[in-house]
């Protein structure tokens, strides 16, 4: 993450969620997101931005949190989360590396 500010199709990206979805959780976590907007309205999200979005969307979709849940969660012990995504983060890139090695293997 080199850039800036990120549009919502790159931020969807990122995190492999639609769109829809980033729009979605920018609204219901507007406590913690704060997207700018361009001159046509379009948000975009600053690398702080994106990292609340890696965490909802590990609070959500890994650990099964309610938005709920995942709103107290942030606003209660933020490094916790992004510590567990960055091993998890870790981890699937060992993972990747292996299944690498073991195809050259064969």
């Amino acid at each position: 993450m080199d850039k800036y500010l990120y549009t919502v199709g790159e931020a969807a990206e990122i995190i492999g969620e639609s769109t829809s979805l980033v729009r979605f959780w920018s609204n219901e976590f507007h406590k913690f997101i704060r997207p700018q907007r361009n001159a046509k309205g379009n948000r975009l999200f600053t690398k702080e931005d994106m990292e609340v979005l890696r965490q909802i969307h590990f609070l959500v979709k890994v650990e099964g949190l309610t938005l709920d849940g995942a709103a107290k969660r942030l606003a209660g012990e933020k490094k916790g989360v992004s510590g567990k995504i960055k091993v998890l983060e870790s981890l699937r890139s060992v993972r990747q590396q292996l299944e690498e090695i073991r195809e050259d293997l064969k």
